[in-house]
Order: structure tokens, then sequence, then C-alpha cells
């Protein structure tokens, strides 16, 4: 018999039966290896989509198989163990079909009707006031799509991380707030990772871990803030990697935020950081100065504010950090406004005085120069010779290309100070760090730290 027509066959009644997401996602992988004696040969992915089938589709699978192939046919599976070594194991179907109907496989927390909760969330962070740039496009548009379908996309879990202001919390209650709106039957939830210690400690003491367990099971759409308060608490982990689990096979959606990427959380279990990594990672960055300019004019709006462009351009070219501090300038200014009855150039400036360095900054190539060194634990001397260590040969590199950037030296003048090399070299080097900044981000990041002490001043 032709195995691949019968598991063609197979495929289309299984698709008959089950939504487009969960068919593209656990079927369109398998592939089938031979039907011989009886028993029909499927290969898997991995570990987990074998578990996965013979928890939630083994009903379908089977009945299936019966229907297309045979009565009786047994059912086993070929697991992909490490596509490195192309190490396989094979183990045989176990799970017994069930006399009822197939029917969609639901949760079981599902079947009954639980009494509503407090999602916790802020309604005051929504998508139409979350303003969209480069900065955070990628997070946003998930974001989104999370909202209309929460659990059934690709983006499980939603994994977002970034410095502190850029825009992560607002983001996720944004989301939450989409999807109670959309589905209000769903249980969603947001938690700050310290609160969830804190609740997970006092059921330790109370002794009751079995309910806080299977309260958190319940949830469609859980948000965990700031989870790299997670690090070295092993027990919370531990607790955590459970629900995770538990919600992720159930298909429901996990939103998690960090002060920094998956890859540099330290003191984290290495199977959380995993699983952290199965769906979207993405960084929100600190907003440039179209956003920024975007932002204010939206909050500007929004509170029905007179300010001129001149002012909304001074502001976005000063207040860099992050977006709290562009919210706070517009309260600081209203405030001053009612002494003055206006808001100019000169009220904006005695307010960002107070909360910025605006004084311009003399940058030097020797000042490039001594910070880059600095940044890097390197001595200045360093980058002056001829070494071709990698790290100083980085460092020499991303001195040239902030000299070319921050002063008005030709090429010539800044290879003559960095170790007198041409003006070819120069070139060459800002070459360099350009396709490295697309292309690496702890390298873009190192960048932009010398460039923010630079700006300071240190």
């Amino acid at each position: 018999m032709d195995y691949v027509k019968l598991w063609d066959n197979c495929l289309r009644v299984i698709k008959d039966n089950i939504n487009e997401t969960a068919f593209e996602t656990w079927f369109a992988p398998v592939v089938p290896l031979g039907y011989k004696d009886n028993e029909f040969v499927i290969q898997v992915p991995s570990q987990f989509f074998y578990e996965y089938i013979e928890e939630k589709y083994i009903d379908l699978l089977r009945k299936t198989l019966y229907r297309e192939v045979g009565e009786g046919t047994q059912l086993k599976y070929r697991i992909v163990m490490d596509k490195a070594t192309k190490t396989v194991t094979e183990l045989p179907s176990v799970k017994k079909v069930s006399n009822s109907p197939v029917t969609m496989v639901n949760n079981p927390f599902e079947k009954t009707v639980l009494k509503d909760i407090n999602p916790q969330l802020n309604s005051k962070y929504s998508f139409d006031n979350f303003v969209e740039g480069k900065a955070n496009k990628l997070a946003r548009v998930a974001g989104l799509s999370i909202a209309a379908n929460p659990g059934d996309t690709a983006f499980n879990p939603l994994f977002l991380y970034g410095q502190s202001g850029v825009g992560k919390t607002h983001l996720v209650h944004a989301i939450g707030s989409a999807v109670k709106e959309r589905f209000p039957e769903k249980r969603v939830l947001y938690v700050s990772a310290n609160q969830f210690q804190i609740q997970y400690t006092d059921a330790v003491r109370r002794n009751t871990t079995n309910d806080f367990l299977n309260f958190y099971q319940t949830i469609d759409v859980l948000i965990i803030d700031d989870i790299q308060e997670f690090a070295g608490k092993t027990q919370t982990q531990n607790t955590f990697f459970n629900i995770f689990n538990h919600l992720h096979q159930s298909r429901k959606q996990l939103i998690l935020t960090c002060d920094r990427s998956p890859a540099l959380i330290q003191g984290m279990e290495q199977r959380l950081l995993t699983r952290f990594k199965w769906g979207l990672t993405a960084e929100l960055e600190k907003p440039d100065f179209e956003l920024r300019k975007a932002i204010l004019q939206h909050k500007i709006y929004k509170d029905g504010l007179d300010i001129s462009e001149e002012v909304v351009d001074f502001i976005a070219e000063n207040m860099v950090e992050n977006i709290r501090d562009l919210e706070g300038i517009i309260v600081s200014l209203l405030a001053h406004s009612m002494l003055t009855n206006s808001i100019d150039l000169n009220l904006a400036e005695t307010v960002v005085k107070k909360l910025v360095n605006i004084e311009p900054v003399s940058i030097t190539i020797e000042k490039i120069r001594d910070t880059v060194c600095s940044h890097f634990n390197l001595e200045l001397a360093a980058i002056l010779t001829q070494s071709r260590k990698r790290e100083v040969v980085q460092a020499r590199q991303i001195a040239m290309y902030l000299s070319k950037q921050y002063t008005k030296h030709s090429l010539s003048a800044i290879g003559h100070g960095i170790g007198n090399r041409d003006h070819a070299t120069v070139l060459h080097a800002c070459k360099t760090v350009c396709d490295l900044m697309s292309t690496d981000k702890h390298f873009k990041t190192n960048v932009q730290e010398i460039e923010a002490k630079l700006k300071k001043g240190y």
C-alpha cells in the first residue's frame, strides 16, 4: 500500500476536524515513514511533539487511521532527539482510544464555569495611545496579532525586553485589555514577577501551593512583568516552569517582559530560558528622535495643549533616555504654564535643564579614544599599537567610527590621531562598525553606551 497516499488521506480528515493553526503546528511537520504488518510509522520533530499529540489528538489520529488505513492499525512514532547527530528513537502509541465521538480537545478547566477574576490591567494603557515607531514596531504588531488570537499565533510566549521606560509595561497592558474587550470570557491576568514571588511564598507558608498552581493553570492569558526578578529563586522558577508548561500545552497565551534578552539573564534555569525563546523575542529599543517627537505630539493633542513645533523639537532632541521622561516633561510644562500662561522655548529650556544636562559637550578624538578604552577596560596604548587582538581591533574601529560621527576632522586626521593609520583604514573601520551594528545587537549596545557617555561628558 502507498503509505504516503494513506497519510495524505488521513491529513485531509484531520484538517476537517481541527482549526488551521493547530493543524499547521502539530500535523503539517509530521512525516510518514512506512506501513507494514498493520503498523503505521510516523516521524515527529521532538519528544514534546510526541507527548502533545498523544495527550491532545490521539483519539482523532487513531480513529482516522482506522478509517483510512484499516481497523486495528497500530501507531508508532520515530522521534528526532538530536538534529545535529540525527539521533532518533522509536516509541509506540500508548494511550487508549476513548469510545466517545471525536471532538475538539479542550482544556479541562474550560468545562467548568470559573469565577471571573480582576485582570489587574491599567485601562489608561491601550493600543490607541501606544505610539508606533521603528523602536517598537515588531513588538506592537505581534501584540495586535495576539490580541486578535490569544494562544493561536506563533508568538507564544511573547518575550519583550528593553531598558526601563521604553514601553514594555504599556504594551502588555494594551494586549491584555484588547483581549478582554474582544473575548470577555477569557481569564486574563497581569502580575509582576515580584507579586508572583510573594504569592508563591505565602502559598508555601500556608501549605496551599496546590491551590496556587490550580489558580494559575486556569488563566487564558498570563502576563508576567519583569521576569528577571525570578533570577536566583529556584523554587519559584520550578513552580513557574510547571505553570508555563501547562498553559503552553493548553494553547494559552504567555507574555513576559524583562530588562534584558534571555541570553543575558543570569541565575535562571536553562530549561526556562529555552522556553522563553519558543515564541517571539522582541526588543523595545530607546525611542529615536522621530518616535520621541510623535509621542510628544500625541500627548500634547490628548491634553489639549498649545505647544509650538520649535518647543517640541527642542524637547525631543534633549529628552533621549525613555518615554516616561517625555510624559513627565509635558506634565511639568503644564504645571509651569499655569503661572506664565504660555509654553514657549524659554520655559521649555528652564524645565528641561532641571532634568538633563543640555550644555554642549565638546567631543574630540582624544575624548573618544579615552571613552572607548575606558568602556572596554583597555589601556590607551593598546589601540595606538599594531595589535591585531580582536578586542583591540574592534575598540580601535569604534573609536574611528565615532570620531567620524562626532568630529569634523578628515579621515586622515582621524587615522593620524588613532595610531597613525591612513584614511583607507578609517573608511574600512567605519564600514565594519556599521555592518556589525546591523547584525550584532551586543556590539550595537556597546556602541550606543559609548555614545551616551560621550554626550553626557563622561
